[in-house]
């Protein structure tokens, strides 16, 4: 799945922030915090288990997540359509039960700290950077 705009990494993300990266929580952290918090009907639950069983056997763990490092995932766009295609029912998942997620794209993950066939992890700095209000560029009225 080569992005038009040849980016080589694409991230899956939702609102809530890790504690730990002080980032986004990826699309299987967030399925996790459902699962744990009993969000989801059984049977969902059941689905995006199924979904996590054939990521688990096919994508492999990196361990700096095992070890749960300020890391963040990233898929590669350059062998993501596999990837994609199984994640598309938890994407509908998420919409069902209104939880918002956004499509990330990137070059510039940060430092990479783990590589396989289809995804990265790059470390964080683990602090959420707020830059105060700048004043507004906008034409005066």
């Amino acid at each position: 799945m080569q992005h038009p705009l040849n980016y080589k990494y694409l991230r899956i993300q939702g609102k809530a922030l890790a504690e730990n990266t002080m980032y986004p929580k990826g699309v299987f952290s967030m399925f996790a915090q459902m699962i744990q918090d009993g969000v989801m009907e059984q049977e969902d639950a059941d689905l995006f288990n199924e979904l996590g069983d054939w990521f688990s056997e096919n994508l492999p763990w990196p361990p700096q997540c095992k070890r749960q490092e300020a890391v963040v995932c990233w898929f590669k766009t350059e062998n993501a359509d596999e990837m994609m295609k199984m994640i598309r029912p938890a994407l509908w998942l998420l919409e069902r039960y209104d939880q918002p997620y956004f499509l990330v794209y990137t070059n510039t993950p940060g430092e990479i700290v783990y590589e396989d066939h289809y995804q990265i992890a790059a470390k964080t700095d683990g602090v959420l950077q707020i830059d105060k209000l700048q004043p507004s560029w906008s034409p005066e009225d």
